[in-house]
């Protein structure tokens, strides 16, 4: 028989990894940030965005997906969530909303706002976006001011409404780490994807100096949760308190995560490296499984090992655990027989992604192609 609790831990990882695979596709994102500084040409910045506006249409939808399997599965946090951080999350949709009315609009004949209006649309987007899901994901960390009364109706306790998460040190220590991952991942994909001497040899210099701002507000985010407080709960009561080193001690109660951890930051750090001192023009497909498991075994940490993973700062037993925040049983059950297409809409992606990307761009095609960006 399936236990509600079994499909409570199901859920979780299938929404880790929707979210593991969003930090990766965020490379969009992160190449789009370089639109001008590498971009210095109108044909340049033509090859830029059209390589990455071959694949926002991927992350995109995956943002959609990660968004309803939340809601689905665990209702109560994105009731909680978007009910009273409203504002962090409204900034959030506000960045990809201007993202696809750039890549639809940019090169359309009647564009009456110019190119450029478009373009900064796309620096908006790559900066803000991922930064901003950084900070909102650290706050499964670091908690959020919240309070539940009996019905679960939430009471927002700042007038901030979520934006007061961008006031803590490590809020912003892992939106930055997600921003230069995905700066990192972009430069790296530009690189695998365009045909041109002069935008490689930029995107190789631009690696270094983001990989290495990465690191520091990585291991800065890192370090600092391992020895803060983290939001246990007694399984039996249901009782929240606070336990001192809780995410470290997560990771050595469940070894496997901790090795899933340690493997996935190698990988983008030998990706990384491979790019810098080999030239690896495929260094991309190294630090981006290397960053889907690095998310991966981040969220399972917050999630699992009797966990809060949304945490009130205002009222511990308002916080929110995977059992407290999930759907019915038969609502779990029946998704979870919906999920077993997930394996072939990913074969599916990937074949829609070879068939895309079977030629790397050039000024040519541009000028050939029938659809441009």
């Amino acid at each position: 028989m399936i236990t509600h609790v079994f499909l409570q831990h199901y859920w979780w990882i299938i929404v880790s990894l929707l979210a593991s695979m969003l930090v990766f596709l965020m490379f969009v994102q992160g190449g789009q940030t370089f639109i001008y500084s590498i971009g210095t040409t109108d044909i340049k910045r033509k090859m830029i965005v059209n390589t990455l506006g071959r694949k926002w249409e991927f992350t995109f939808t995956t943002l959609v997906t990660f968004g309803g399997a939340f809601f689905a599965s665990f209702p109560l946090f994105y009731a909680t969530s978007f009910g009273g951080a409203y504002w962090l999350w409204m900034a959030i949709l506000f960045s990809f909303i201007i993202q696809a009315i750039a890549y639809e609009y940019r090169s359309k004949p009647a564009n009456v706002f110019g190119t450029r209006t478009y373009d900064t649309f796309l620096l908006i987007n790559g900066s803000l976006g991922p930064f901003l899901i950084g900070t909102a994901v650290a706050t499964f960390f670091t908690g959020s001011h919240f309070v539940l009364d009996p019905v679960n109706k939430v009471q927002w306790q700042t007038q901030w409404h979520g934006l007061e998460a961008l006031t803590d040190i490590r809020n912003l220590s892992l939106g930055f780490s997600v921003l230069f991952i995905a700066r990192v991942n972009g430069l790296l994909f530009i690189v695998n994807t365009v045909d041109n001497k002069e935008i490689s040899l930029e995107a190789r210099k631009k690696v270094i100096v983001n990989s290495l701002f990465f690191l520091v507000f990585f291991l800065y985010f890192v370090i600092k949760t391992f020895v803060a407080e983290g939001y246990s709960f007694d399984p039996q009561s249901g009782l929240v308190f606070t336990e001192k080193y809780k995410y470290l001690f997560n990771f050595i109660r469940m070894p496997l995560l901790l090795v899933l951890f340690a493997a996935g930051v190698t990988a983008v750090i030998y990706g990384i490296a491979s790019a810098v001192f080999k030239n690896n023009v495929k260094a991309i497909w190294i630090t981006g499984p290397g960053t889907i498991i690095t998310v991966f075994s981040l969220f399972l940490n917050a999630g699992f090992g009797n966990t809060a993973f949304y945490p009130s700062v205002s009222d511990l037993q308002s916080s929110l655990t995977i059992f407290k925040a999930s759907s019915s049983h038969f609502t779990l059950k029946t998704m979870m027989y919906i999920s077993f297409i997930i394996p072939f809409v990913i074969a599916y992606i990937w074949y829609a992604w070879r068939v895309i990307t079977t030629k790397r761009i050039t000024p040519d095609e541009l000028k050939d192609g029938e659809h441009t960006y």
